[in-house]
């Protein structure tokens, strides 16, 4: 079976999301999944693409549907979650602001280089 995270992060480079960053959390209890993937887009419209992208291939390539999702109301921050695995797609300076990444220091992060 298709690595999930592999799946999301191959669905965001094709619509051009950037700055993709792979959180392990599984060594965390507290965590509320055992991995975060993060990224951002341009535009709200950009976002939603990328949203759309995710939900879209992880279906077609696994079969999943996300157990919830929100965000679509204003585009700026869209989190698909999967249980396993939450997705965050934010704008640049709405992901600054809430510096998740900062939040879970102390989990492996594994930032991806964009593809251009």
């Amino acid at each position: 079976m298709h690595n999930l995270s592999t799946t999301v992060i191959d669905a965001i480079q094709d619509k051009k999301g950037r700055r993709i960053t792979e959180i392990d959390l599984s060594s965390i209890e507290s965590a509320p999944a055992s991995g975060f993937v993060i990224c951002e887009g341009n535009s709200t419209s950009q976002v939603s693409a990328i949203a759309d992208n995710i939900r879209e291939e992880v279906y077609r390539q696994t079969g999943l549907k996300p157990y919830n999702y929100d965000g679509y109301r204003n585009s700026q921050w869209i989190v698909i979650d999967y249980g396993t695995l939450m997705v965050h797609v934010f704008l640049p300076d709405v992901r600054e602001y809430y510096n998740i990444e900062d939040l879970w220091s102390d989990a492996g992060i594994t930032n991806i280089p964009d593809l251009d």
